[in-house]
């Protein structure tokens, strides 16, 4: 009913290339889930973990199994029929944002471990500047992970679609449609403009949370490495 509804134009090279993109990125999931878990179980055998990377080893595993699994959760949405209904089939943005979500934790977390085995931490002594700067880079790593988030509730509410100039929306600064929904609550998760709105202001919130942090960081003395990272951080959030 939906393809003779939506897609009866659609061609068989169309949906090869939409089929092909959703086969690479299962298998290449599944090639993630191996080249995890199959070096653990080596390492592990040989005797190579400590007790504390044998704790890491395995939630780090179990994410990439629980990661599979929210994608088919996600998927599943998608699939299922909608009574009376013949809107364009998408999958919940609550489960999108949620696979996305869990993904970047799972990178944040392996990146992390990583890099504690790479590279010695640091001592530096725990001035008040230092902890002044470590607590307003955590609250600047949660306001990007939620930023990340909204943008997953843009994409499985094809909010994008809604306005398409900036920084205005349309005419306005701010739209008549904002609180459309009722309760209220609903607008922040499943009213496309809502959704499309906050994720301007959290994006625009992020790149200026991340130069104050820059900037900041320039007045305390750190090792080269950490002042490398923040740059970084720096560049990557303006380009974004």
């Amino acid at each position: 009913t939906v393809f003779n509804s939506l897609n009866h134009d659609m061609t068989l090279r169309e949906f090869k290339f939409i089929w092909y993109m959703e086969y690479s990125h299962r298998m290449w999931g599944r090639a993630v889930g191996l080249a995890y878990i199959l070096p653990a179980a080596y390492f592990w055998r040989k005797g190579w973990l400590s007790r504390h990377m044998k704790v890491c080893v395995l939630a780090l595993c179990g994410l990439v199994c629980f990661q599979g699994l929210l994608g088919w959760y996600m998927v599943k949405s998608g699939l299922e029929e909608k009574p009376d209904s013949y809107d364009i089939p998408r999958v919940s943005q609550y489960r999108l944002a949620a696979h996305l979500g869990s993904a970047l934790v799972l990178y944040s977390a392996s990146l992390w471990t990583g890099l504690s085995v790479l590279l010695p931490r640091h001592k530096l002594p725990e001035t008040h500047q230092l902890l002044r700067l470590r607590q307003y880079a955590h609250c600047t790593t949660a306001l990007i992970f939620i930023t990340a988030l909204s943008g997953a509730f843009v994409a499985g509410l094809d909010a994008g679609l809604v306005y398409n100039s900036f920084p205005k929306m349309g005419e306005r600064w701010i739209p008549d449609d904002l609180l459309a929904f009722s309760p209220v609550l609903r607008n922040i998760f499943e009213n496309p403009t809502t959704v499309q709105f906050d994720h301007r202001i959290l994006g625009i919130t992020s790149v200026a949370a991340v130069i104050a942090l820059y900037l900041f960081s320039r007045k305390i003395p750190l090792p080269s490495r950490t002042r490398m990272a923040v740059t970084s951080l720096l560049v990557v959030a303006c380009m974004q």
